[in-house]
């Protein structure tokens, strides 16, 4: 027997059958826990896209992860295809915010785990995890203040307003300021802001001072949880 004849021997003997009722439990749990991944997307992300429409997508990617591990851990003929197949193969999804592709390499750490059979490990990591998501945003909501909003300006129709007066009449009555989103052409700028206000009376007055700065200026604000709708 040549040295060809005994790796592809070698190949065949590899081939495992998996256990359908294992796969099963993998399979339900792998949609739970993504389940629950969305629904903690959905309440703690900052993502300005449909956050709701989003959360869907990580049952799919989770569960999907778990067959493909499942069926390639049985054998190595088919998990050297997958790198060849992925060799191939290039996903070309655009990923507008960088808090999107952290939760999908969750989901598919959570598909890779149940795949290889690691129940505990995988379920204590995603408790692990999402513990720290809750602590960050309560640290966030005691920081930032009582209401988050997020405020977009678009000032197009006369003079054309900077940057530096709408950050400077934000930081003057927000308890934060953060940058999401700035377009800017030759006549006009579009900017989105996350902002915390402490009371009503802030809001009144930001809202008056960036009038001021141009009466044909577009303001709108949003709650920070109606972009799930």
């Amino acid at each position: 027997m040549n040295k060809l004849e005994t790796f592809e021997s070698f190949l065949v003997s590899q081939s495992v059958s998996v256990p359908i009722f294992d796969f099963v439990i993998n399979l339900f749990l792998a949609a739970l826990v993504s389940h629950l991944l969305g629904r903690v997307y959905i309440r703690y992300g900052n993502a300005l896209s449909n956050r709701s429409i989003f959360s869907k997508n990580l049952v799919i990617i989770t569960m999907t992860t778990t067959v493909v591990i499942t069926i390639i851990k049985s054998s190595l003929a088919l998990s050297l295809g997958l790198v060849g197949a992925l060799s191939i193969v290039r996903f070309r999804a655009a990923i507008k915010e960088p808090e999107e592709l952290a939760y999908l390499f969750l989901a598919i750490a959570v598909g890779l785990g149940f795949g290889a059979d690691q129940r505990a490990i995988t379920l204590i990591a995603f408790i692990v995890i999402t513990t720290i998501i809750w602590l960050r945003d309560s640290g966030e909501k005691k920081e930032n203040g009582h209401q988050n909003l997020y405020i977009t300006i678009i000032s197009n129709k006369s003079q054309k307003i900077e940057l530096s007066p709408i950050m400077e009449i934000l930081k003057e009555f927000c308890s934060s300021v953060n940058l999401r989103r700035f377009d800017e052409t030759k006549d006009a700028l579009e900017v989105t802001f996350h902002v915390g206000f402490d009371d009503i009376v802030k809001f009144e007055k930001a809202k008056s001072r960036l009038q001021q700065l141009d009466e044909n200026i577009e303001i709108s604000f949003l709650d920070h949880m109606s972009i799930v709708a």
